[in-house]
């Protein structure tokens, strides 16, 4: 995640049918209703607009989803997709309709290596001898998707590929050319041992980043950028997605949109490294490290919330905790949760060394389980202990801060 403007479905189900005396007991139409999802993710994959309207119910009700299926087609013509299944995970029927919970799972060209997989909720019609799609939408707690919210653009980068949503050919370029220039930035920092390549996300507003996060904008209106992905996840998962508030991002510099994209970048690259053993302040420290590696900006100019705690003496006693990083809270909090974690990861790298920070983050994330980690790493790679290392990071906040 990246700053603020300092920069920054299972249910069983019987059917039975009565009729002359004998029930039927199987499905009730599971099987049917999978084999027409099957026809209609072929349909979206072989772009025949036809098919994929047959599978559409004729009293669908624009009212009741996010977009019509036509509208959801016309959405998609833009995205490189490799891959487009569903999978039924739950069926409950009543009559001539159904509720499906479902699996949508589906990858990009050229940047899933693995699909990616959406919960979905879906209201079925049965017509004659078939089933059809009366409305398709996100599963409780599941995000939307982006071509849900409208028609996708898309531009391809030399190392990134951006997607929008009511955003401009020449915008989305500008977002492509950062998002180039951050790849390589993080692989100097980092190493080349991931993707090299990020896919970005741009909604229309806060609104629809919110929405894509399953969330609600007030979660998000003072943050940059987002990056979503599976922790821990190595060459099976699907590429991270770094979706950006455009409201936010809009109000930032040159400079600080750079290093917007470079921190969520980072997370892109170290994510195979990021597990639940890995607290914010270093994951998100790092970030930032990354992303204002090589700047002439100084401590107290990237850090002034921090500073201004400092210099009325009030030295944070411990290292920022996860709760420091929690969205829905004072935005000053927040800012010094950041700061405090750079300037940690920033002291490392000043001390012992980029590599050695590097084998720290690795380390930490490779411990398994939170309890002893950072204590572990701070012993084994660093020759320190956690009581030493915030007595020395508190001594720099004075020196850099004070």
């Amino acid at each position: 995640m990246a700053g603020f403007g300092r920069v920054l479905g299972c249910l069983l189900v019987v059917g039975a049918l009565a009729g002359c005396g004998s029930a039927v007991v199987g499905d009730s139409g599971r099987g049917d209703a999978q084999r027409m999802l099957d026809r209609r993710a072929g349909a979206v994959l072989e772009r025949d607009r036809e098919a994929f309207l047959g599978t559409e119910s004729p009293t669908a009700d624009p009212r009741k989803q996010l977009a019509t299926g036509a509208a959801e087609f016309a959405n998609l013509r833009n995205v490189p997709l490799a891959s487009w299944s569903y999978r039924i995970t739950s069926f409950r029927r009543t009559g001539e309709h159904a509720t499906a919970g479902a699996e949508l799972r589906y990858r990009v060209r050229g940047q899933d290596r693995a699909p990616v997989t959406s919960g979905r909720e879906l209201r079925l019609v049965h017509r004659g001898r078939h089933w059809y799609v009366a409305s398709d939408e996100p599963a409780r707690k599941s995000g939307q998707q982006l071509w849900e919210q409208g028609p996708v653009r898309a531009v391809k980068g030399r190392r990134s590929l951006v997607l929008g949503v009511g955003q401009s050919t020449a915008g989305l370029r500008a977002y492509a050319r950062l998002a180039d220039e951050a790849v390589p930035a993080v692989s100097r920092a980092w190493g080349t041992g991931w993707a090299g390549r990020v896919v970005v996300y741009v909604p229309r507003s806060v609104k629809g980043m919110a929405g894509l996060l399953g969330s609600t904008d007030g979660d998000y209106r003072g943050i940059a950028a987002v990056t979503t992905g599976e922790a821990g996840g190595a060459g099976a998962a699907p590429a991270d997605r770094v979706i950006v508030n455009p409201d936010a991002y809009g109000l930032l510099g040159d400079f600080g949109r750079q290093v917007v994209l470079t921190h969520e970048t980072t997370h892109v690259a170290t994510r195979a490294h990021t597990t639940a053993a890995t607290p914010l302040w270093l994951s998100e420290g790092y970030a930032d490290f990354v992303g204002y590696r090589g700047s002439d900006r100084t401590a107290a100019e990237v850090a002034p919330e921090l500073r201004e705690e400092v210099a009325a003496g009030r030295v944070p006693a411990a290292l920022p905790a996860d709760a420091d990083f929690g969205f829905g809270q004072n935005a000053e909090r927040l800012a010094r949760a950041y700061e405090g974690g750079w300037l940690a990861c920033r002291m490392i790298a000043e001390r012992w060394g980029e590599e050695r920070l590097r084998a720290f983050y690795r380390a930490v994330g490779a411990h398994g389980m939170r309890a002893g980690a950072v204590e572990d790493a701070l012993r084994d790679v660093l020759h320190t202990d956690l009581a030493t290392f915030t007595r020395d990071w508190r001594a720099s906040l004075r020196d850099r801060l004070g």
